[in-house]
């Protein structure tokens, strides 16, 4: 019969094994120190290092995001699932995290404007861009609607992490991101990988002390 008690259960030891070997495996080299931190922490939430090749980033993202948490900005998120990953109680400041998805105007919004929810949630969230921290783990048409925003004059984030997933418009929904000069710092993952654990991870990382 296997032995299903030899494993590790002292949570600091799994903690320093798993970003030991994450170091070990993943080659930030080319990677400014502020943005490897980061790097790590998405790695880590994947079990991927080679998404660190498809990471595309402003030179200012990690700083940017850094300060406007310090600050206190709001963490606007696309989905339920990044709202709950992130713990409003680590984030430094009073900041708070804000998911309009269950918005009682949103569903009449997106059958007005034959939209998704998620991007009808972004429109309403127009207001409170200004110096936020944008985290996208899901939809990539939430991403493209902030976008078409930016683009019309609206207020600028601190900084867009951006993690949409999936086979229709995630990889194009970032492309467009990383092609867009919209003035707003931004870190991303090329292709049609993404999603909600993706986008608290690059959250988390930049509320920790660099």
């Amino acid at each position: 019969m296997p032995a299903f008690d030899a494993y590790i259960r002292d949570p600091a030891e799994i903690y320093r094994r798993s970003f030991a070997i994450v170091r070990a495996e993943t080659d930030l080299a080319g990677l400014p120190s502020d943005m490897a931190r980061v790097a790590e922490r998405l790695v880590h939430a994947c079990g991927m290092p080679d998404i660190v090749a498809d990471l595309a980033y402003s030179p200012n993202a990690a700083a940017a995001g850094r300060a406007a948490l310090a600050a206190g900005a709001p963490v606007l998120a696309d989905c339920r699932m990044v709202a709950a990953g992130i713990d409003p109680a680590r984030l430094p400041a009073g900041g708070r995290v804000r998911c309009l998805l269950d918005h009682p105007k949103v569903g009449r919004r997106a059958a007005e404007e034959k939209t998704t929810r998620s991007a009808a949630a972004v429109g309403l969230a127009r207001s409170h861009l200004g110096g936020a921290v944008v985290a996208i783990g899901n939809a990539p048409t939430a991403l493209f609607r902030l976008l078409e925003l930016l683009a019309g004059g609206a207020p600028r984030p601190a900084v867009i992490l951006a993690f949409p997933v999936g086979f229709v418009g995630a990889a194009e929904s970032k492309e467009a991101l990383i092609a867009a000069d919209l003035g707003v710092p931004h870190l991303t993952l090329r292709g049609r990988r993404g999603g909600s654990a993706l986008a608290v991870a690059a959250v988390n990382a930049l509320v920790q002390e660099p």
